[in-house]
């Protein structure tokens, strides 16, 4: 089996992806950071701490930090202390954020849109499954292995 097709498409996937979302971060003042962890927030509302944020996306911890505490300032997000857990944090995006929010998931709709061009929904529910199996297969290998 040849798997340099597989690793191939990584990359141009990166690119595309970027393609479609910078726009959205040059027009409301964001970094691709911070309009990425606003966008996980809105679309994964049971995932809603920055440790959270940092196992899902595999991102730095200082970048996620520095992020957040940008978004704050900007007034996109906002930290909620839950009465019986006061040391946890957890992220709650503001109404001020709802346009940017929109037009970042636009922009995720037109990426996948791009990518999906010509396939057929059975066909995407294959690639969505395949997709899943194969994060699951990184995640376990990436528990087991840790060091």
């Amino acid at each position: 089996m040849d798997h340099t097709g597989l690793w191939e498409i990584f990359s141009p996937m990166k690119v595309l992806y970027s393609a479609c979302v910078e726009p959205v971060c040059r027009e409301y003042g964001v970094t691709r950071t911070e309009l990425d962890i606003l966008l996980f927030l809105a679309n994964n509302p049971e995932y809603d701490t920055a440790a959270e944020i940092i196992e899902i996306r595999y991102l730095v911890k200082s970048h996620v930090s520095t992020s957040i505490k940008a978004l704050e300032e900007q007034g996109y997000l906002r930290k909620v202390y839950r009465p019986d857990n006061k040391k946890t944090a957890h992220l709650a995006i503001c109404e001020r954020a709802g346009m940017l929010v929109t037009a970042g998931q636009a922009a995720q709709r037109r990426f996948f849109e791009i990518l999906c061009e010509g396939l057929s929904g059975e066909e995407i529910a294959v690639m969505q499954h395949i997709r899943g199996h194969m994060a699951a297969n990184i995640r376990n290998y990436l528990k087991e292995n840790e060091k």
